[in-house]
């Protein structure tokens, strides 16, 4: 269930300034401050939130609050930025009305950052989708931009908008952001010459000197110290918190979200650069013919290079300051400058350009966040403009920023007024007329067409004649002497000549914020703008694309001789627009409050905040809420809120909310005089009724919170003795049942023991009638025993006695058999030995006789004979023993036996050589056509590699397969293998090199006698097809690496994209039939193969250099490639273990 709150609850003060009672300037202030101390910052007065600047960050803006305060009534909880942005968003989506919030405040009470707020809560609140992120990054990123160029440090403010600002964001029907369109309004365009003491010039000029790199400085002929140009400030150049040079990436990385072009941001910082130089220039007198001074460049250098930005001739610009041009109708006066007018028409040029480009500026981003469609948009309108400004010097500027608050303060009356008006009547509440300070008056004496003080400026400036601001008073002393908002003190009742606060050359208007003086001095000057045509037709001739965009009316073919409009009309015009642009839209106001000068934390200055709350109108506003009913709300609301205060409406009204609101507060006893029943709301009169309704709501809760703690105790103490209760009944259960478990099981023991003893009795008893029967049986068996085995025995030495007999009779007979055989070996043996000795005795006689035949033939030849048979014996044992010890018929094998004798060295090492080219010749016998390329290759591979890369050796063990994803066999690839006309000679899946981030995608390598293929993995759709005539080279790393870089000849037609970094597992195999094919190749040149740990490789038109380093393995990962910059890829390969 859902809990319903409200501002009212836990309120520090008072949460809206309608019911503060008693209402005064001093309470008004009080409750502020108050609510100040405990960081309450904002506060209502109705729906209009008053805001004030703390100083410092809260942690009030989070996404938990975005979610907190969405799609809640305005009141529902503690006031909040985020209140009124919900509020109106939800207005906008769900009613279809659009709305605009208005922002003002002085110069640092926190209008920008109110609408940065604003708009950031629309963002977080409004749908998601990658189109409507876009438009949303593409909103909130304009405001950086439009701070670099319109914001400035003052010394009141760090960062103050030195412009107004009106945004209309569009919306579709569903909510979300279509685009916006951004209006400004009177850029403070004089601070960009001259600044007061204290401030600086716009951001933009100390963001470029400080964030911009040396190149881009050099570029535009910059110098990164502030001292070297008169434009900007000094004493202030550098501001504690301001970090200028973050500032800057911050900036330019908006612009390119908004949408600039890379050309169109180097064009807006060459006009900032040119600014620059242009407030260098200085001038010098020359005295000319005719008695009359000429203005002439000091320096040239500072007008050269600003030229060169520009791309002007610098004659012209020369000549541009030192003459003027005047033309009247068929007549052209040329006049000299002297250096007075010389400076006039520097400082105007320089005002003008910015001005100028900061409004090229907005009209280029509205272009890229206007939204696309043509169909009707809901629109929100922010307003953030400047606040009402009361200086010790108040001037042309202020004189129109309080006008234009002016109309804004009567717009707010009249839309307070009419709101208030239309939701009486829309309740059928009757109106009562309330009365009001109305302005009219005011912005009458300033903007009415014949007598008005803007009328008189213009008409003055328009005079032939000597114009001054002299005159400029003198005529408003005239005409407004009788105004009563008007004082001087030459006006014509001359009640103020003894008033010494007011100078001679001053006026003073009483505005609804105060008196203003005005001096007059500048009026004139600064309302005519005028920028001399001669440096208007100059900055046209520039080559420069933006400055001709700038200044089309320096176009010579569009000559316009009218008088171009003031600065006061235009900023009339443009306000006028605005306010009608108001008037059609619901406004959310939001009214900041700056607390002190200081720029602190924790400090409020009640005189400066009493100062704002009057030129605010805010007490007016509070008078004007409560002029009628202070506080109004729903019946719903105030039903749920009130119904405890009466016991028919508590705890649940079953009829219409207002009957129960009727029924409540005619028990309340509330004075019917003190509210008045709308259609759909309650209107109270006085805040003392409310507050007398929350008191009693307060007692209430207290008795309802009483009475629930009663009750909750009371449910809390039965649960407890239930709960008690419950447990004693399970524990007796439980004890109940252990106790019969254990009497039971008691029995059950003497019952099983008593058992156990008579069983084991009538054991014992069987037993024994067992034992006593088998002892009867065994001596009956025993007594047969011994029978059986006396008449055994007897048998057994009968039988022995026979067999005795009968083995003496054997004996003998073997015996006798025995001798006879003995005497018979023996005649054999001595009848043997007689045969022996005769044939030896023979055998010795017949050598005696050979031995003396042949003695006298052996004498002769012995020693040549006996050598010779020496030596063939040991020629024949060598080779028996060497073919028996030969070694394996592997090529490698490289082992031989040991020589025997050392004159058979030279035999031992030729029969060796002739060995092993005889096994090689086998060897080769045994090889394939196939076989043999492959060797071949394998050869080619250790001329390319070895030694060279620490890859070869692990590559050397390795069969060359060449077809690794077997494109004949797989159906995944014959789609593939059949576009292919040729051979394919190696085809393998290899890793392709991102050229931008250094990460790899796979692709299918297939290589053939005429080109490299490069597939897609998945599909098999041919990406890449370079033929191997555009090779120039590969490159590789010395290292255990895969990658190789292709390289490609310069002009080729495949080296329109650059060279292939690539990375393969068969690196080796790859680079050598490359180089194979090319070798074998009679038109085409040896590919060169190029083994370096750094080498160049062409990236489309950047030379990139690829870059192999030692590191350890990252992630469990291997080789890892990561791109450093424009010009480095760096390869990380792993240590080899």
């Amino acid at each position: 269930m859902e809990v319903k709150t409200s501002l009212l609850d836990n309120m520090i003060g008072v949460g809206d300034m309608v019911l503060l009672e008693p209402l005064s300037e001093d309470s008004f202030l009080e409750n502020l401050k108050k609510r100040f101390d405990h960081n309450e910052i904002y506060t209502y007065i109705g729906s209009v939130v008053i805001s004030l600047n703390p100083y410092r960050s809260l942690p009030i803006y989070t996404p938990d609050k975005v979610e907190e305060y969405r799609n809640r009534n305005f009141y529902e909880l503690s006031p909040h930025i985020y209140a009124l942005a919900d509020e109106a968003y939800r207005s906008l989506r769900d009613q279809d009305k659009d709305q605009c919030i208005l922002i003002t405040g002085e110069s640092g009470a926190g209008k920008t950052e109110a609408s940065k707020l604003v708009m950031s809560y629309v963002a977080a609140v409004c749908g998601k989708g990658q189109e409507v992120n876009k438009v949303k990054e593409q909103l909130l990123q304009s405001n950086p931009v439009l701070e670099a160029f319109g914001n400035a440090k003052t010394v009141r403010n760090d960062n103050s908008s030195r412009f107004g600002k009106y945004m209309d964001i569009e919306f579709d029907f569903k909510g979300d952001p279509l685009g916006g369109v951004i209006s400004n309004y009177l850029l403070e365009k004089s601070r960009v010459v001259k600044q007061p003491r204290g401030e600086r010039n716009f951001h933009i000029f100390y963001q470029l000197l400080s964030g911009a790199s040396d190149d881009m400085l050099k570029k535009l002929k910059l110098e990164r110290d502030f001292s070297k140009y008169n434009y900007l400030s000094l004493d202030s150049a550098t501001v504690s918190g301001l970090d200028d040079a973050a500032n800057f990436r911050t900036v330019r990385n908006a612009m390119q979200i908004v949408g600039f072009m890379e050309d169109e941001m180097q064009s807006v910082l060459e006009l900032v650069a040119a600014v620059l130089k242009l407030g260098n220039l200085d001038f010098k007198p020359e005295s000319r013919c005719n008695g009359m001074d000429e203005s002439r460049v000091k320096d040239k250098n500072d007008l050269k290079e600003m030229c060169e930005l520009l791309g002007i001739e610098q004659s012209v610009l020369e000549r541009a300051f030192s003459y003027r041009t005047v033309e009247a109708k068929m007549e052209k006066v040329s006049t000299t400058l002297n250096v007075a007018q010389a400076y006039y028409a520097r400082d105007a040029l320089a005002k003008n350009l910015y001005s100028r480009l900061f409004s090229w500026l907005v009209t280029r981003i509205n272009e890229s966040i206007r939204a696309q469609a043509k169909t009707r948009h809901k629109v929100m309108g922010v307003l953030d403009i400047y606040g009402f400004e009361i200086f010790e010097d108040n001037s042309f500027e202020q004189f129109i920023i309080n006008y234009c608050n002016e109309k804004l303060q009567q717009i707010f009356i009249e839309l307070t007024l009419r709101e208030e008006q239309e939701e009486y009547v829309r309740e059928g509440i009757e109106w009562t007329n309330i009365e009001y300070f109305n302005n009219a008056v005011i912005c009458d004496l300033i903007e009415n067409n014949q007598n008005g003080i803007l009328a008189m400026l213009d008409e003055e400036c328009l005079r032939p004649g000597t114009v001054t601001d002299e005159t400029f008073l003198d005529k408003l002393n005239t005409i407004c002497a009788e105004h009563q908002h008007f004082e001087s003190r030459l006006n014509k009742n001359s009640k103020f000549l003894n008033d010494h606060s007011l100078p001679h050359n001053c006026f003073r208007i009483q505005h609804y914020a105060g008196k203003v003086l005005y001096r007059v001095e500048g009026f004139v000057d600064k309302n005519n703008d005028l920028l001399y045509r001669d440096l208007s037709q100059a900055m046209y001739k520039a080559n420069h694309s933006l400055i001709k965009q700038l200044f089309p009316e320096g176009n010579p073919a569009k000559v316009n001789l009218k008088r171009p409009p003031t600065a006061g009309f235009q900023f009339r015009a443009s306000v006028g627009t605005l306010m009608g642009n108001l008037q059609t839209k619901n406004p959310n106001y939001i009214r900041c409050i700056k607390p002190n000068d200081k720029k602190a934390a924790h400090i409020f200055t009640d005189s400066l905040v009493r100062h704002q709350v009057r030129y605010l109108g805010l007490m007016e506003n509070v008078r004007v809420r409560r002029a009628g009913y202070a506080f109004r709300q729903a019946y719903e609301p105030c039903l749920e809120r009130y119904k405890m205060l009466c016991k028919n409406t508590w705890p649940h009204w079953k009829g219409p909310a207002r009957q129960g609101v009727e029924v409540l507060m005619t028990d309340l006893q509330v004075p019917a005089e003190e509210f008045a029943y709308g259609r759909s709301k309650i209107f109270i009169r006085n805040p003392r009724t409310l507050f007398f309704l929350e008191e009693k709501r307060k007692q209430c809760l207290e008795d309802l919170a009483t009475l629930i703690q009663k009750i909750y105790r009371g449910w809390k103490c039965r649960s407890h003795f239930l709960l008690l209760k419950k447990s004693e009944i399970v524990v007796a259960a439980w004890y109940r049942r252990y106790a019969q478990q254990k009497k039971y099981q008691k029995i059950k023991h003497s019952t099983t023991v008593v058992q156990s003893y008579t069983r084991g009795w009538q054991a014992r008893k069987l037993l024994r009638e067992l034992k006593y029967q088998k002892k009867c049986e065994e001596a009956v068996t025993t007594i047969a025993a011994f029978w059986h085995g006396t008449q055994a025995r007897r048998e057994l030495r009968k039988l022995k006695e026979e067999a005795r007999n009968k083995h003496a009779v054997s004996v003998i007979w073997a015996g006798w058999q025995g001798t006879k055989a003995r005497r018979e070996l023996r005649r054999l043996k001595e009848e043997a030995r007689r045969k022996h000795a005769v044939a030896v005795i023979w055998a010795y006689w017949q050598g005696l006789k050979v031995r003396r035949e042949y003695r006298k033939f052996f004498r002769a030849n012995a020693g040549r004979k006996i050598y010779n048979f020496t030596i063939q014996r040991i020629m024949q044992k060598y080779f028996l023993g060497l073919k028996s010890n030969l070694p394996s018929m592997s090529p490698i094998d490289k082992s031989w036996p040991a020589r025997p004798y050392s004159f058979l060295e030279g035999v031992h090492a030729e029969l060796r050589r002739i060995f092993h080219l005889w096994r090689c010749k086998k060897y080769r016998s045994q090889f394939t056509e196939e076989k043999k390329a492959v060797y071949e290759e394998k050869l080619e591979a250790s001329e390319l590699f070895k030694d060279k890369k620490a890859l070869y050796p692990s590559s050397v063990s390795q069969t060359f397969k060449g077809d690794y994803l077997e494109m004949v066999k797989n159906p995944k690839y014959q789609k593939l293998s059949s576009a292919v006309d040729e051979k394919i000679l190696l085809a393998d899946v290899v890793n392709k090199i991102n050229r931008a981030n250094g990460k790899s995608s796979p692709r299918l390598f297939l290589l053939t006698k005429k080109s490299v293929i490069l597939a897609d993995q998945k599909t098999g759709q041919v990406k890449t097809s370079l033929p191997l005539p555009d090779l120039s080279s590969v490159s590789t790393s010395t290292q255990s690496d895969g990658f190789f870089a292709l390289k490609l000849k310069e002009g080729s037609s495949s080296a329109v994209k650059g060279d292939f970094l690539l990375s393969s597992d068969h690196l080796i195999e790859i680079v050598t039939k490359l180089h194979r094919i090319s070798s074998l190749a009679a038109d085409r040149e040896k590919l060169n193969v190029d083994i370096s740990d750094e080498f160049l490789v062409q990236f489309k038109q950047d030379k990139v250099c690829v870059k192999f380093i030692q590191g350890s393995p990252k992630n469990g990962n291997g080789v890892s490639c990561k791109r450093k910059n424009n010009r480095l890829l760096e390869v990380s390969v792993p240590t080899s273990p």
